[in-house]
């Protein structure tokens, strides 16, 4: 009786071993960096590092952006504040007739008897523009 409990004893001290020795296999392969669980830890642990690289990058372009478009949008303000001060200010101007129908009957003439307006009236006509560009000047002003 006394081999057969050794026998036996010996028998599952093999099937312990035996079972070990197929843990420690898979336990290898599971682990290994190449091919296993492992490897897929390896690959999603840089990818993490990779991702947060690429917010922290992403994070600091938004704020340089919204920066920028802070700035822009206080000049577009100021401007649109500018602009309705001119708009403003057009409304007090008096409104000026049309300098093409008040030119035409004075081109229609004939040349030969042009004479001069400073001769005869030394006052320049203000109705009248001689240049154009000196009435829009004086209508800013």
């Amino acid at each position: 009786m006394d081999y057969i409990a050794d026998i036996i004893l010996g028998l599952g001290a093999f099937g312990a071993g035996y079972y070990c020795l197929i843990l420690s296999r898979r336990l290898k392969r599971f682990n290994n960096l190449q091919d296993g669980m492992g490897s897929a830890v390896a690959v999603l642990s840089a990818q993490v590092d990779d991702m947060t690289k690429t917010l922290a990058h992403a994070q600091s372009a938004a704020g340089q952006s919204a920066d920028v478009l802070t700035a822009l949008t206080e000049r577009a303000e100021d401007s649109a504040r500018k602009l309705e001060l001119m708009m403003a200010s057009l409304h007090d101007l008096p409104e000026a007739p049309s300098p093409q129908t008040e030119m035409a009957p004075e081109l229609t003439g004939n040349m030969g008897d042009f004479t001069s307006t400073r001769s005869s009236n030394p006052a320049p006509k203000h109705d009248i523009p001689v240049f154009l560009r000196h009435r829009v000047m004086e209508a800013a002003e």
